[in-house]
């Protein structure tokens, strides 16, 4: 393995087609890759009950342990394995499991709210923002949530309302500025995509 390692960010909002993207570098690049998502450092809240962790505010950054995903990728690019948590999202809190990860030529570091962090940005080769319509991303997730986690639309909208949509406005947004590429309509944008990997290609090479 090259001493380099590739650190990408890929931010943009719920639904946005972030995964799409992930899902097809990998296809591209294989095992050189390894992707670490935000979403799996969701705080543990042990203390509190199920019905109690259910009305948490998860777009906020202080849901996440930022710091532990910035000192894991740190470990990764020193060529150290690491075990990254496990949430699970029908609890609203953390597996008792871990998924071990050992370094790749290129990390991939996915979650709304990855450029958020300067810490971890600054940890970043290339940041990428993946910039999709309000209304395409809000009827993705409305069909996401009701077939993969079971939930009424009633409950999907008044979450998105409540705190999606102003959590968006102000923390995910805002870090578009941060971006040194800007991929318009997610995994839909096929040409966006190829310029990643084509740029990706390059700093591996």
């Amino acid at each position: 393995m090259s001493d380099k390692v590739c650190v990408v960010g890929i931010a943009g909002g719920t639904a946005s087609g972030k995964t799409t993207i992930v899902r097809r570098i990998k296809e591209k690049f294989g095992d050189d890759i390894v992707v670490i998502n935000h979403d799996s450092y969701y705080k543990a809240h042990d203390d509190l009950s199920y019905e109690d962790r259910s009305k948490l505010n998860y777009d906020h950054p202080d849901a996440f342990d930022t710091d532990m995903m910035i000192e894991h990728i740190k470990m990764l690019k020193e060529n150290k394995e690491v075990d990254i948590p496990v949430y699970d999202f029908s609890i609203h809190n953390r597996a008792d499991a871990t998924v071990h990860i050992i370094p790749k030529k290129v990390i991939i570091v996915e979650g709304i709210l990855v450029l958020e962090n300067r810490e971890l940005r600054d940890l970043m080769d290339i940041k990428v923002y993946v910039d999709t319509d309000a209304d395409e991303r809000l009827m993705r997730r409305i069909i996401r949530d009701m077939a993969e986690r079971a939930r009424s639309i009633e409950s999907i909208l008044n979450q998105y309302r409540d705190t999606v949509k102003p959590m968006h406005e102000q923390f995910i947004e805002p870090n578009k500025k941060y971006a040194d590429i800007i991929i318009p309509r997610g995994g839909e944008n096929l040409t966006g995509i190829s310029i990643l990997q084509e740029h990706l290609k390059l700093m591996m090479d």
